[in-house]
């Protein structure tokens, strides 16, 4: 088949690297698959570069830009596109609009998250209308799709649900030797717990709540230090209220890194506080990395951290229960080693890239029933 992938852009993130695995994928089956960015190209273009898959650029401006529209156009036109896949609201309704009257055989968009925008009106106005010529709305996670329906955002008949998938060859498990190297690398003693977290530093991953468990936790265990992975708009602020909490020594900031994997295996557990969230990839790869895994009951989280089997859950915004969670876990060593590797199991048998490339290929085929 001929696809097209419409994303925003492909800079560092759950979505991007899904969708750049996605393709890879895609590609790898013989499909003949391009992306095109609404805005810039992004961070991690250059990945797709080195394989020969083309990806462009519209470089759309600020508000109704004919221009951009006419240059998704012309791409979608010369690839031949039969499949455009579109991810999140404004590149699927840009580009359904670029694409009117093109005939395209099979429109599909996927919500990447839960959809919780703090003004999400026009937004959701605009990606209601492009659903006249949408075939299928995917959401990576059933909470998503009944939560999308339950608010009106797209017709119960027209989703469906395809969970997101990693690529988990070469993903090897947490051990001492990368404990060690990480300890190194953040310059703490040897033998230093590490609670580890990854994703960008914005108001919906709330890091604020986990800086305020781990001074809780650093109460009990000062044998620990945090781990933030990834960048974001609050980074000042979260190092501010790491020094407000008084443990700013102990909260290590790395900012946007190429090397998550190998990070991962040097944790000892990894905690995620988000506030909302769908599918996550960071989940995902927490488990592939064996590691027992403190997340927020929203969104898909329960749908991937099965509590008391591969992690725990606590309420979103209770840093009291995240610390409390997160200690019995470094307490309870051989636990928490056999929750971790449950959530390795888990994901080998229920995330793999693969696994989520043959639903979507079920579904470009207009096949919904057997998609999800």
């Amino acid at each position: 088949m001929n696809i097209t992938h419409f994303v925003e852009n492909l800079n560092r993130g759950g979505l991007e690297r899904m969708v750049l695995d996605l393709v890879k994928e895609q590609h790898r089956q013989g499909h003949k698959v391009q992306v095109v960015c609404l805005f810039e190209r992004g961070s991690l273009a250059g990945e797709l570069d080195s394989l020969g898959i083309p990806v462009a650029a519209c470089h759309k401006r600020t508000g109704f830009d004919l221009r951009a529209l006419g240059r998704a156009r012309q791409l979608l036109a010369a690839h031949h596109t039969e499949v455009l896949h579109t991810h999140n609201a404004v590149a699927h309704y840009q580009a359904v609009l670029a694409s009117a009257g093109m005939g395209i055989r099979q429109v599909v968009n996927t919500r990447h998250g839960m959809g919780a925008q703090r003004k999400p009106g026009r937004r959701e106005w605009l990606f209601r209308r492009a659903l006249k010529a949408t075939d299928a709305v995917v959401a990576v996670c059933e909470a998503a799709r009944v939560d999308a329906v339950r608010r009106g955002i797209a017709p119960a008949a027209k989703t469906c649900v395809v969970p997101n998938g990693i690529v988990l060859d070469g993903f090897d498990i947490a051990s001492d030797i990368m404990h060690e190297r990480l300890t190194r690398l953040i310059r703490v003693p040897r033998g230093t717990r590490i609670i580890g977290s990854v994703g960008r530093l914005n108001w919906a991953k709330d890091q604020m709540s986990l800086i305020r468990a781990f001074r809780i936790v650093r109460h009990t265990r000062p044998d620990t230090a945090l781990v933030l992975v990834g960048d974001g708009e609050l980074r000042e602020t979260l190092r501010a209220a790491a020094f407000d909490e008084g443990v700013a020594g102990c909260v290590h900031f790395l900012g946007d890194r190429n090397d998550v994997r190998d990070l991962l295996q040097g944790f000892d557990l990894f905690a995620l506080s988000s506030v909302t969230e769908g599918y996550s990839m960071a989940l995902l790869e927490a488990c592939a990395a064996g590691l027992p895994i403190v997340a927020t009951d929203v969104g898909g989280n329960a749908e991937i951290v099965h509590d008391g089997t591969t992690g725990h859950l606590v309420p979103p915004c209770d840093p009291s229960a995240l610390a409390a969670a997160i200690l019995d876990l470094l307490h309870a060593t051989q636990r928490a080693s056999t929750l971790g590797l449950a959530a390795r199991a888990w994901v080998e048998a229920h995330g793999s890239m693969e696994a989520m490339a043959a639903r979507y290929g079920r579904l470009y085929f207009g096949d919904m029933e057997h998609a999800s």
